[in-house]
């Protein structure tokens, strides 16, 4: 394939400096040129993030495709083989921070847009980009404030993509269709610190806590579903003691999380947590952080036109997968029917040396292009 909008687009967003939650002006570069093509820009901001929502036409059904200009920090400059902030061609490959996660996906939502208008001025339904800056950071004023604000005025999306990077082995291979929820505890043990030689007159918060603990390790807390794999349960951190050999610590702390499925709710999991712990008459505190709750969308009209557009492009079959960490899908999905996320290979993505195959950025802009002929 010949097109080289999308490589030229993908460049001039890595070539700024957009360390989370700093856009450094990629919104704006978005604005003007979705502008010309009859693009309505609303910056959406709120504290320190730059959020902005373009949208052409008012009537359903609404295709939005949504990411994020904000990128992870560089580390050690001195390990990469070129700036990071140089996009840089080697070896087959577009090298530069945001590269793969995901700056080519933002360009190629731009270019297919931009093709697409092209030859069907008339076209029937909405299209929309929602863009944030704080999808690398705390994601506090980004895309969850944007949603909430949509919601607040009515509007509902019907097709949704978020340009992740999915693909594992060649491009179009996997189509995240949900993600799991991430649910933390901070555990707090109440003991009473003491003499080693004295254990009578002390209470570890170690030994009464280890059968609390064997017991969520062995509990099966879900079987899971058809999408998702059964709840996992993980402890993160566990500090406890002085530093000396012959003091029982007084307090124990545990940290944990849970990446859970659609098969159980946050709600269920805690109630669960403490049942076992008022169960083995533990002295505790424990406060929870819920960063995301699970997301799916059943295969339907959106996989399958996803499906057919990877296969037309790039000749492969496509999975759809719920692995993976969190994502802003899971804020969209409620004014969403249908979500997905496609995206290049994240191979590189958080590296040194981040990258994206050269032939790949033309193919993904086609595939997002043969969505829009297919849904709208």
């Amino acid at each position: 394939m010949n097109e080289t909008e999308s490589l030229n687009l993908a460049k001039q967003l890595i070539a700024r400096p957009s360390v989370t939650p700093d856009d450094k002006g990629c919104q704006q570069l978005l604005a003007e040129r979705l502008g010309k093509i009859g693009f309505i820009a609303e910056e959406m901001n709120f504290g320190d993030t730059k959020n902005i929502w373009l949208r052409r036409g008012d009537s359903a059904p609404l295709f939005c495709f949504a990411g994020h200009t904000d990128v992870v920090p560089t580390g050690p400059l001195e390990k990469w083989d070129s700036p990071p902030f140089e996009p840089t061609e080697r070896d087959g490959r577009l090298y530069g921070r945001g590269a793969a996660d995901m700056k080519t996906s933002i360009a190629c939502f731009v270019t297919a847009c931009e093709r697409f208008v092209a030859e069907n001025p008339n076209y029937q339904g909405s299209i929309a980009l929602l863009i944030t800056s704080d999808e690398e950071g705390d994601a506090h004023d980004g895309t969850t404030k944007v949603v909430d604000a949509l919601k607040a005025r009515g509007e509902q999306i019907d097709y949704c993509i978020v340009g992740e990077p999915t693909a594992v082995e060649t491009l179009g291979d996997t189509i995240k269709n949900g993600r799991r929820g991430s649910l933390s505890g901070n555990l707090t043990i109440k003991g009473k610190q003491g003499h080693i030689a004295y254990p009578h007159l002390a209470l570890n918060p170690v030994h009464t806590f280890a059968p609390a603990l064997a017991e969520m390790v062995a509990t099966e807390w879900d079987k899971g579903n058809q999408y998702f794999p059964p709840t996992g349960f993980q402890v993160s951190n566990i500090n406890g003691g002085t530093g000396a050999t012959n003091v029982i610590p007084g307090t124990l702390n545990v940290k944990f999380n849970f990446r859970f499925s659609t098969a159980s709710t946050d709600i269920g999991l805690k109630q669960h947590v403490h049942d076992i712990l008022d169960n083995h008459g533990i002295s505790y505190d424990l406060d929870w952080l819920l960063s995301g709750q699970p997301f799916l969308t059943e295969a339907g009209r959106l996989t399958e036109v996803a499906r057919q557009a990877i296969a037309q492009v790039c000749g492969v079959e496509a999975e759809l997968s719920t692995s993976g960490g969190t994502s802003d899908g899971r804020f969209i999905k409620a004014i969403a029917s249908e979500l997905i996320e496609l995206g290049p290979s994240n191979a590189s993505i958080h590296q040194v040396n981040e990258n994206v195959a050269l032939e790949d950025i033309p193919k993904l802009s086609a595939i997002y292009e043969a969505m829009l002929k297919d849904l709208l």
